[in-house]
């Protein structure tokens, strides 16, 4: 699992609790039921208001992805893979790679090599794997537009918690001590909307989106090794071709 999300938001929570401290408020005072009931109920609702029901079937596996997603294993260790795939199959043939198979925990790379040993056609091949890339992008865009989607929400949600709030604190005007804490729960609806957009449904909506690219850009790698490997290409050529594609950091701290 990729823990920074996690880290990040308990980071972000610990620093508004701490500046509220320093400042003689407690923290307590801003977990009230009501309005966290709103916020997140009312966020919830509408993002689920736009989307559909197998949607809303997958929310939970998207907060996964968006909290703690699978750790997308280096380049490096893919192309050492690949490379002695390559070797294998140089020595031995293709066919010799089906025990091989057996071994392999990735299951786009399991199938890719599984359709290669099987005679599938070069060109058919890859066509295939990219089409199964650009499934999972489209899914993933998805899971990213519905918590950018909440993040868009909540602060509107918290706004008419506040003006909510606030319709009860006209209603007691009569009662001038009871006006400061009716006042100042009511802006902590808008607190929670602006806090849970910026800490929670945001952050989760980039994470979604940056761990997509990485793993599509390690899916594009496996279909350029996998078709060198089914090519009878050299071990020496598809580590040099697939280490092309890597970052140059990633290749620096390899080499480190």
């Amino acid at each position: 699992m990729d823990p920074a999300t996690l880290i990040g938001v308990v980071l972000a929570l610990a620093a508004l609790l701490i500046t509220m401290v320093m400042e003689g408020s407690s923290p307590m005072a801003i977990f009230l039921i009501p309005p966290l009931i709103l916020v997140f109920g009312g966020t919830f609702g509408a993002a689920i208001a736009g989307s559909t029901m197998t949607d809303v079937k997958k929310i939970g596996s998207w907060m996964k992805m968006g909290f703690l997603p699978a750790a997308v294993p280096p380049a490096i260790d893919r192309i050492q893979t690949l490379v002695s795939l390559a070797e294998k199959a140089r020595k031995e043939g293709l066919l010799a790679l089906e025990a091989e198979v057996k071994n392999i925990d990735d299951p786009f790379l399991k199938r890719g090599l599984q359709m290669s040993i099987d005679g599938t056609d070069p060109e058919d091949l890859r066509a295939i794997l990219e089409g199964e890339i650009s499934a999972k992008k489209g899914e993933d865009k998805v899971a990213a537009k519905f918590f950018t989607g909440m993040g868009g929400y909540a602060p509107t949600v918290g706004i008419i918690g506040t003006v909510v709030g606030l319709i009860h604190v006209l209603e007691n005007l009569d009662n001038p001590e009871a006006l400061g804490p009716l006042i100042a729960g009511a802006f902590v609806a808008t607190l929670w909307g602006v806090l849970s957009a910026n800490f929670f449904w945001l952050p989760m909506a980039a994470k979604i989106t940056r761990t997509s690219e990485l793993q599509a850009k390690q899916m594009e790698l496996l279909v350029e090794g996998i078709a060198e490997i089914q090519a009878g290409t050299s071990p020496r050529t598809v580590r040099q071709k697939l280490t092309s594609l890597v970052p140059p950091s990633e290749q620096q701290r390899e080499a480190a």
